[in-house]
């Protein structure tokens, strides 16, 4: 880092914004106070600064860790290093399109360090994270803390620390709420070597040929019958980590660790993260019963991560049992598998769609505390929040974004969805108002949804544009 990047992060003792020592009050009086430096607290810091206020945005690492951060770069990935689908008639994709239109510019990071991943934007989390961190630091407008933030500050405010909100800072919030914390488990899927993959049992390949013209971008270990079955057996015998006393046996749906999959049923792997339609393997010309896909993961295309196999098996065993996969009898594992709790609000209760709390107006929360899962939705989530404190600030009211977006769709389920039955949401079509006379055909209907999400966010992007001369 250069000494002038160094003399902008400052190593702040005080334990919550606004404890500033009297000198550095009369130097400068922060706008809006964003609290977590992950995807979610970076993009609203530069979304609140572009909107021309002064941020002070406060990240514990490097002075507290987490048990799941490697290092104390914003932004930094911890678990897969892909956002999803790039194809605007795809969920994900179409999140992508309105972010654009927003002026992301953690998704504009991520395209400037995009890996192949066939139609997914996955990224070289080392570079990703280094230029977001980059950006933030720069920015004439903000300013970085490294301190726990152990309070609610006070004023136009983002909460968000993530799935590894500390304890000290979840009882402050739950001290405001009224509300017990909600708990699941996020799970980190193992990563390994290239050069250790057997290539004469793997092979390369994108489902239906999709990704690079001379090869897939995807290495697929196959499965038949008799090895998947003995797969499933050993990684249900296996053993798993223990769980912490106050931590509870509950798990997100959409990030479930592979073992608890594999108990729901002898063929669930193989119809979901194991599925192998669209793949032939080209030493038996064949569909393999079941295969296990890896992703590449850094730029040098030297390392690969299982794709969905988040686990919690006990180190040992996670290699002994993952080398029972044709292709990986001698994988180097860089990484294993590790769950790490994840707290999130009962934003059905707590929240207006706006992201602002109800029992506090000034105060915003963002990235998955609020229950939107994903990278492209913890971003996103970023925005909202980051412009709405950056309006509040200003002498505005929030705004609330049009249910007929992905983004306001979103934000609408976290917010008015029945608490009973909440649980963390990543951006799907069924969260969109249906048309009256919808396109009998998925793939159109998708395309229509798509088209009326992008109109209503253009109109979005040309207002928002004039927050920035508003004063």
């Amino acid at each position: 880092m250069s000494d002038e990047l160094s003399s902008r992060v400052e190593a702040s003792t005080h334990p919550l914004p606004g404890a500033l020592a009297p000198a550095e009050r009369e130097r400068r009086t922060p706008e809006v106070t964003v609290v977590g430096g992950g995807l979610a607290g970076a993009e609203a810091a530069l979304q609140a600064a572009a909107l021309g206020v002064d941020v002070d945005l406060w990240e514990m690492r490097p002075q507290r860790n987490t048990p799941a951060h490697q290092g104390d770069r914003l932004a930094e990935l911890v678990c897969s290093n892909s956002f999803g689908a790039r194809q605007a008639d795809r969920a994900g994709g179409l999140l992508k399109e309105e972010m654009r239109l927003l002026g992301s510019r953690v998704l504009a990071a991520a395209e400037a360090h995009a890996l192949p991943a066939g139609g997914a934007l996955a990224v070289d989390r080392d570079a990703f994270a280094q230029a977001v961190t980059a950006e933030v630091e720069r920015h004439p407008r903000i300013r970085v803390h490294r301190a726990e933030v152990t309070a609610l500050p006070e004023g136009p405010s983002v909460i968000a620390t993530g799935p590894l909100t500390s304890a000290a800072l979840a009882e402050a919030i739950a001290a405001l709420t009224g509300r017990d914390q909600l708990f699941f488990f996020d799970a980190l899927a193992p990563i390994v070597t290239l050069d250790s993959i057997d290539m004469t049992k793997a092979f390369r390949a994108s489902r239906y040929g999709r990704g690079q013209e001379d090869e897939g971008d995807y290495i697929n270990c196959p499965l038949d019958k008799p090895t998947y079955e003995a797969f499933v057996t050993a990684l249900l015998e296996a053993e798993r980590a223990p769980l912490r006393d106050f931590e509870e046996d509950t798990y997100f749906e959409g990030c479930l660790p592979v073992e608890v999959l594999a108990g729901r049923g002898a063929k669930a792997l193989a119809f979901g993260p194991m599925r192998p339609v669209g793949l032939t393997d080209p030493h038996t010309g064949r569909r393999p019963y079941a295969v296990l896909q890896l992703r590449q993961d850094n730029v040098a295309g030297s390392l690969y991560n299982l794709v969905g196999f988040q686990t919690n098996l006990r180190w040992g065993e996670q290699e002994r049992v993952l080398r029972m996969i044709p292709g990986l009898e001698s994988a180097e594992f860089v990484r294993l598998g590790q769950m790490h709790r994840n707290t999130f609000l009962a934003s059905p209760v707590l929240l207006e769609a706006s992201l602002a709390s109800r029992q506090r107006s000034d105060l915003f929360f963002a990235g998955q505390i609020t229950g939107i899962e994903g990278y492209a939705g913890n971003a996103a989530s970023g925005i909202v929040a980051g412009r709405n404190a950056a309006r509040v600030a200003k002498g505005l009211p929030p705004l609330t974004l049009p249910r007929e977006t992905m983004l306001g769709a979103l934000c609408h389920y976290v917010t008015h969805c029945d608490p009973r039955q909440f649980q963390p949401m990543k951006a799907n079509f069924g969260l969109l108002p249906p048309f009256d006379a919808p396109p009998r055909s998925k793939p159109e209907r998708y395309k229509a949804y798509a088209a009326r999400a992008l109109t209503a966010m253009e109109a979005v992007a040309g207002a928002w544009e004039q927050d920035g001369k508003a004063r």
